[in-house]
């Protein structure tokens, strides 16, 4: 599989120079991040796309070879030690269901999802359509795309609700290194407690 061109913007989401490459270059690795970015810390996700390209031999990641790879088998790469993630049996079927939707849905190219949405709604509608996308995950995304990556379709910021917003340090969007990754760390963890601060008394 031929690499893909240099990006011209980077991302640090992984604090790993390889897998921060690959995340760089592939829109489709960088989706898989997204959504592997749940119930494990963000750089272990964001990792993880990097991790599944090795096992498979590849130096990037490809919707169709992985769309199209044995179920049992893909679950079995991403359960080898170190894990993709906490509970790779499960991610593995949701990357192969993102994969597949991807396949289908625009030919394997996962950045035509944004690379003529008209407006920013338009372009969160096709995110929240992806498989393992809810409203959340759609909207972290799109700022990401925004803040980092130079996708700016007419109303991103406000398609992003309080994502897009600038100057913040609310989610992987804000990620930048290591001090932005701490800033964003600790916003979700007051974020936690305020939560359960919240919660009635049993």
């Amino acid at each position: 599989m031929a690499r893909s061109e240099k990006p011209t913007q980077e991302l640090h989401l992984s604090q790993q120079p390889d897998a921060d490459a690959l995340l760089s270059r592939s829109p489709l690795a960088a989706l898989v991040g997204m959504l592997l970015d749940q119930q494990i810390p963000m750089e272990w996700a964001f990792a993880g796309p990097y991790t599944i390209a090795t096992r498979m031999g590849a130096d990037d990641l490809d919707a169709a070879a992985i769309a199209s790879y044995d179920p049992d088998a893909f679950a079995e790469l991403l359960k080898q030690r170190p894990a993709v993630h906490r509970y790779p049996g499960s991610m593995a079927q949701r990357v192969q269901q993102l994969c597949r939707y991807l396949v289908e849905e625009y030919g394997g190219d996962a950045e035509a999802i944004w690379r003529d949405a008209p407006t920013g709604a338009d372009l969160l509608t096709r995110l929240k359509a992806l498989p393992g996308f809810g409203d959340q995950k759609a909207r972290i995304f799109l700022a990401l795309l925004g803040k980092q990556l130079s996708v700016h379709p007419p109303g991103w910021q406000e398609a992003a609700g309080a994502y897009g917003e600038p100057n913040c340090h609310r989610s992987v969007a804000d990620i930048t290194g290591p001090e932005t990754l701490a800033k964003v760390r600790a916003h979700k963890q007051e974020m936690k407690a305020a939560a359960r601060a919240a919660k009635p008394p049993k």
